[in-house]
């Protein structure tokens, strides 16, 4: 059998026969193609040092190549979710532009209206699926900080004015704590939340944020006062296009809220209530 010498630094020659190292070179080349490749024979010396080399290598391209595969699933499920959750408004802006064109004054107002709205839907859905993907990504970046649930409250309640002025609801704060999270990401959560708590309550009802804190974690909840939750409901509130039945709402919401919780080592708790009181939404921030 021929065989080929390998110096080896300071301790003579290693022979390596042409069977050894065309078995070698086969692997690899099957590496490349994404054949599982384990040429480590736990020997000493030389050649097995380099085969040791090789499979790292070899490994940490394998992973290289599934994280592309995963990114590569992970585009075309957003863009699958875009395309399916944009059909449906956008079949109902062009038929009521087609119904527009016969339609008396008041009635094209009130089509105006609509599609305003439908647009508006648009919108946040698109920019809600850009920050999932920011943060399933790992591309999103978080500033830790001191801050009050006071401060977080006042922040949301800039986006909620409005949806609050319709059903005459209000938010009541029970006490104020200092913790440390990513203010922006972190009011965003707390949107999605209270939305979800809006959409759920009756009107002309007060919607409660709590907060505390325990060795292991602080925490803010929202209560709301609508009719609670059956327990198995809980685990489909955060799977994405669950095909909410809300107003406003995509089904994205609360998933959002949970990547942003998980995100920053934290989570999201839910009680479910029932029996005349409503659901606890419940952020945790781990210490």
């Amino acid at each position: 059998m021929r065989s080929i010498s390998l110096q080896s630094g300071g301790s003579g020659i290693v022979w390596i026969s042409k069977k050894e190292l065309l078995a070698l070179s086969q692997g690899i080349r099957g590496s490349l193609d994404g054949q599982p490749f384990d040429p480590r024979d736990n020997k000493e010396g030389a050649f097995s040092i380099l085969k040791n080399d090789l499979y790292s290598l070899a490994h940490t391209r394998q992973e290289q190549r599934n994280v592309l595969e995963e990114d590569k699933e992970r585009m075309a499920k957003y863009l699958s979710d875009i395309s399916h959750q944009l059909k449906t408004p956008v079949s109902s802006i062009l038929l009521m532009t087609e119904l527009m064109t016969d339609a008396p004054g008041e009635t094209q107002r009130e089509f105006l209206l609509n599609i305003k709205k439908e647009v508006r839907h648009m919108e946040w859905l698109v920019a809600t699926l850009l920050k999932m993907a920011r943060l399933d990504s790992s591309a999103a970046s978080f500033k830790t900080e001191e801050i009050t649930v006071g401060s977080l409250l006042e922040e949301a309640l800039e986006s909620l004015e409005i949806i609050l002025d319709i059903r005459n609801q209000s938010l009541r704060l029970v006490g104020d704590m200092t913790l440390s999270c990513d203010k922006k990401w972190t009011t965003e959560a707390m949107i999605n939340l209270l939305i979800n708590a809006s959409e759920c309550s009756k009107e002309n009802s007060e919607i409660l944020v709590n907060c505390g804190e325990n060795p292991l974690y602080s925490w803010i909840s929202v209560t709301d006062t609508g009719e609670g939750l059956k327990k198995e409901q809980i685990p489909r509130l955060f799977c994405r296009f669950e095909g909410s039945q809300k107003e406003n709402g995509f089904g994205i919401g609360l998933p959002l809220a949970l990547s942003i919780m998980r995100a920053q080592n934290g989570d999201i708790e839910v009680s479910p209530g029932g029996n005349g009181s409503g659901a606890t939404f419940i952020m945790k921030f781990y210490k």
